[in-house]
Order: C-alpha cells, then structure tokens, then sequence
C-alpha cells in the first residue's frame, strides 16, 4: 500500500501478511497480520465501498485497525458466518515494534447473517453493482475489547491510524488531555457496533450503529470522568442509475459524544467507463462539521468544517 499523500511519513509504504489453514468450511485458522473484525469496514470488505479509500467519519471514530495476532472464520451454517481474532493492540499499523509489549490485549469478533440468498456480493461490500434479482440481506453484530496503553499508539498521520479520542477531537493519550494537569497511561477500550442491509435490483441501502465504553484509566494524577460513553452511526445508500455504468450514492454520519456531536454527509457517483468493476471513477462532495478524526490519506482533516471536493481514478487488481 502507498499514498502520494503520505510521501514522507513513516508509514508511506506498508506491506504486510499472513499464513492461514483451512480445516474445514466451519474452521479456518490464521496468524499474522490482519484486521480487526471491528466493523463492517474492518471486516475484508474493502475495496467494495462506495467512497474511495475512506470511509465516514463516525466509522474512522469508532472502529479499529490492523494488528499482529492469531485469528479464526468459518460458516457455522447456511449464510451464517463468523470471525475472532486476538491481537496486539487496536492499530499496529505505525508503531515500532520496541513500543508494544509481548501481551494478546486485544479481542475482536464479528457475527453475521445472510438469510435470504447466502450471499451479499464480492467481499459482502457496499452497493448492488452486481444488480441482485433477488432481495439480499445481511445483518451482522460485532464487539471489540482492547486494554490500550500510551506508549502502543500509532503516529497522528500513519496509515489506517486507529486512537481513542475524545468527540472533540482530542486524543486521550496526549499529554494533557482534560487540561487539568493529568496524563493518561492506560485505558480499556470496549466497542459494540450492529448492522444490518440490503440489496435489490441495483438499490443499495445500510445502517450500522456503534456504542464506545472508555474507562479503567491508569492515570498520574486525578481525572474529571471515570467512564467515557459515546454512540453514533452511519447510513449509506446507493443505486445503479445506469447497469454496470453508473452508481449514484449518498452517505451521512453523526458521533453523539459527550464532547460534541460531529457529523458528514457525502454525495458522489461512481462511473465504470468499461462496464468492469475493477475500473472506475469517483467524483465525490464530502461535508464535514467539527470531524473528530483525520490524517493524511484521507480527504478530510482533524477540526475540519465546510465541503471537501474529490475526483479519484481507481484501478483495483
């Protein structure tokens, strides 16, 4: 992976992989670099999504990243499909190996179903693009447990950076991060998020909630909150305006913190010249006010308030 964005940084150039066993249908066993099942974003659903390489903020808020662990899929039955993983920490992706410590701190699952057709598309991604004849469906859950600590975050402008902050924007980890004097050494991270879909005939619509519980902070000092608790979620809707050619969509997001409640909308089309997937174009108009996440691989910037403007040539093999 590479951006021209990113020239410069650290983590402009990541490469990473890992070993995987397939038993049976039921039980595949992997090790070594993967995502986190966090959300559906995190969950081998990319590049099938609507927006190029990016996605709402409320997901970037919520979600994690990628990380070092050990990980199991499979289909418990017809449709129905799961994920667990143990792994380092919420993003490795950025970190120097001399920062992390030798523990599994983190847990992540997903549990999802497909009742109707067993199927939701390559990489049970975003948008109808295959035009289903028949109504498909899917409807997942996922959970996330991370004892985080200071000294494993990733730098501000890496990669798929992934760090706790608060609404506003501030991350917790900073020096000083309720301006009253105390640092936060540790914390544990528990992340809830729901969501459910369909697609039928080119229409494309999707919802998924998120529900964050900060707290057990290892502190030098005292704080003024003992518990940090934040929702938000994001509803994502397409159609194919034209066959194979042209996909119209609309995006909105809104994190209902307890230090703010920012939210986007994005409006674009995505247009495949050659009726192929693997080539298209994405012109985009992306509104942002008060985004409490941003780095340099994204379109939008910590702080960022008014419209952001995108055209992207994408080229996926």
């Amino acid at each position: 992976w590479t951006s021209n964005t990113s020239q410069g940084d650290p983590a402009q150039v990541v490469v990473a992989g890992n070993l995987g066993y397939h038993f049976n249908p039921a039980f595949k066993l992997y090790a070594g670099i993967g995502a986190l099942p966090s959300t559906r974003s995190t969950n081998y659903t990319f590049p099938n999504w609507l927006k190029n390489d990016h996605r709402t903020i409320a997901d970037e808020f919520f979600r994690g990243s990628y990380t070092t662990g050990i990980w199991a899929e499979g289909e418990i039955a017809e449709g129905l499909m799961y994920r667990a993983m143990l792994g380092n920490n919420l993003s490795q992706l950025g970190v120097s190996g001399n920062q992390l410590d030798d523990g599994l701190n983190t847990a992540s699952g997903a549990l999802w179903w497909m009742p109707t057709t067993g199927e939701y598309g390559p990489g049970e991604g975003l948008g109808d693009y295959e035009f289903h004849e028949q109504l498909a469906t899917r409807f997942g859950i996922h959970f996330t447990h991370s004892r985080e600590d200071a000294q494993a975050q990733p730098g501000t402008n890496s990669f798929e950076n992934s760090q706790i902050r608060l609404s506003d924007g501030t991350l917790i980890f900073q020096a000083d991060p309720f301006n009253n004097g105390t640092a936060i050494d540790q914390a544990t991270y528990q992340m809830a998020a729901a969501n459910a879909g369909l697609k039928y005939r080119g229409w494309f619509l999707e919802a998924e909630f998120y529900h964050r519980w900060v707290d057990k902070f290892d502190a030098n000092g005292p704080l003024p909150v003992d518990e940090l608790d934040d929702k938000g979620y994001q509803v994502q809707a397409s159609m194919m305006a034209i066959p194979k050619t042209l996909q119209p969509y609309v995006a909105y997001s809104e994190i209902q913190g307890e230090y703010g409640t920012p939210h986007d909308l994005s409006v674009g089309f995505n247009w495949f010249p050659f009726k192929r997937k693997e080539f298209r174009f994405n012109v985009q108009g992306l509104y942002l006010k008060d985004s409490p996440v941003g780095y340099s691989s994204v379109p939008f910037q910590l702080g960022g308030n008014g419209w952001a403007f995108t055209t992207d040539m994408v080229l996926a093999f």
